[in-house]
């Protein structure tokens, strides 16, 4: 049973709650419509705060992704598989479970990602590969099998997973992985293995870890008195292919890579994305992830927060992943790909409603704590669709909607002092473009200087991209949450 179907809260509260961002989100992006005829005024007060909190982000994302940067630089010099080799009475202890969560992903992909996994520098054999496959992909124990062949000899041991769809599931990594847990979790308990002391790392099919991530992720759970309660997180950004993804590709990852980093620093803040460890014990407790659910990511760290309070946290491991972008060889095929993963993506707007939920069935936790959090959350995801309008059209509605405002001294200012704090914000590009160049080269992926004025140029795209790759899929996902209408776990593919 999942923790939504255990909630004590009325049906009518829960369908409030669920539509609270949602509808929000509606009335934010047609204010300028609805009540400029009344209140002019306060319409471009509202549209002059939000661009000035906006120019405030812009300049916070360059303050952390800049502190990321550092703090990167630092670690990659620490010996971490030295450190804990001489801390062997606690490291050695450990038994690391990997799992691939994957379906109908080709087994280039997945050797891709398992090439750079057996070098990495983690110095005991305590590393147990899960393969956790779907039940109707056909194909799944053949590639299981060239995948035990090719490389049983590197892991303590391999276990494959079949997961079958059961109705109450959605289709997705969730499902998958409760059922891969489970599985571990008898694994463990045949081991006589301390839960405690098992630790999983949820790893994407086309995610490449860096060689120090074990030792890393080791080294900081040895020296982590709650790491129980932890998550671990490392960057994933998205460059593994980023010279062959089409232009409009390439500005969206750099602007969720740019993103990621920043969040990286912000610890009080910091919730897991895509790739990411935490221990079975704790995963146990709460009863695996909910299988009814599509982006578990955050969803599955409210469940533990939720249930521990403020001891559940994310740990910061400033180490980079790397991740591909989606890319099919096929310009409008991409297109398509990528805007169903931002609804995807965007749908994670969900778990507001879930979070509101539970901080009504959860007196344990200091309702500040719990308002902190929600807060953070609402934040995220209503800005999602309505940036792009409020900050592209909205300070030309109140003038066109009430002809009058024109002539008053702040219907005449607005248009030109948006678009002055709006400039301002773009020019945070130039020094995302500087990280960026840097934090790719790190990872493998040099610019040329003839690529440099390329790289300026398509940023002029980015109001057209911001719209049908952003504003419209997390739209969509907004509105069909109002209307009832769910979405599907749609694989992204990528080459």
């Amino acid at each position: 049973m999942s923790e939504h179907e255990k909630s004590d809260c009325h049906p009518f509260l829960g369908r409030v709650f669920d539509l609270s961002i949602p509808v929000l989100s509606w009335l934010l992006i047609t204010l300028p419509i609805w009540l400029s005829p009344f209140h002019p005024a306060l319409v471009a007060y509202f549209i002059i705060a939000f661009d000035l909190y906006f120019l405030y982000s812009c300049i916070e994302t360059v303050y952390y992704s800049t502190l990321s940067y550092n703090l990167l630089h630092t670690f990659e010099k620490v010996p971490f598989y030295q450190l804990i080799k001489e801390k062997k009475e606690h490291s050695s202890i450990l038994t690391h479970f990997l799992i691939i969560p994957n379906y109908k992903e080709p087994l280039y992909k997945l050797k891709k990602t398992l090439d750079h996994i057996v070098t990495n520098d983690y110095p005991f054999k305590k590393i147990v590969l899960v393969l956790a496959f779907e039940k109707r992909e056909p194909e799944a124990p053949e590639k299981a099998i060239a995948i035990r062949k090719e490389y049983g000899s590197f892991f303590a041991d391999i276990i494959e997973s079949y997961h079958v769809l059961e109705t109450n599931e959605e289709a997705g990594k969730a499902s998958n992985q409760t059922f891969a847990a489970r599985l571990i979790t008898k694994y463990v308990e045949a081991k006589k293995l301390d839960p405690k002391q098992v630790v999983l790392t949820i790893c994407d099919a086309d995610s490449v870890l860096p060689v120090n991530y074990f030792s890393y992720l080791t080294h900081s759970y040895i020296h982590d008195v709650d790491n129980i309660y932890h998550f671990y997180w490392a960057p994933v950004l998205l460059y593994n292919n980023f010279w062959r993804s089409p232009l409009f590709i390439r500005i969206q990852a750099t602007l969720s890579s740019i993103l990621r980093l920043s969040f990286l620093s912000q610890k009080d803040n910091l919730i897991q994305i895509s790739t990411y460890s935490v221990s079975l014990w704790l995963i146990h407790e709460i009863n695996y992830w909910d299988v009814d659910i599509i982006p578990e990511d955050w969803h599955v760290y409210l469940q533990a927060f939720f249930k521990f309070g403020e001891k559940v946290q994310t740990i910061p491991l400033y180490t980079l992943v790397g991740s591909d972008a989606v890319y099919t060889r096929n310009v409008i095929k991409t297109f398509r790909s990528r805007y169903e993963q931002e609804k995807r993506w965007a749908w994670g707007v969900s778990d507001i409603g879930y979070a509101l939920r539970r901080s009504v069935t959860s007196p344990h936790i200091p309702f500040r704590i719990k308002l902190k959090k929600i807060i953070f959350l609402s934040k995220n995801h209503l800005l999602w669709p309505i940036s792009f309008f409020i900050l592209t059209i909205s300070a030309s509605l109140p003038a066109l909607v009430n002809p009058a405002f024109k002539n008053t001294v702040l219907g005449f200012l607005l248009p030109q002092l948006s678009g002055f704090i709006l400039t301002i914000s773009t020019s945070m590009i130039l020094i995302y473009l500087y990280i960026d160049i840097k934090v790719r080269k790190k990872m493998n992926s040099d610019t040329s200087i003839l690529a440099l004025p390329l790289m300026v140029i398509q940023w002029f795209f980015l109001p057209a991209i911001s719209f049908f790759l952003s504003a419209l899929p997390a739209l969509e996902s907004h509105t069909r949450i109002i209307l009832k209408k769910n979405i599907t776990y749609k694989v992204t593919e990528k080459v």
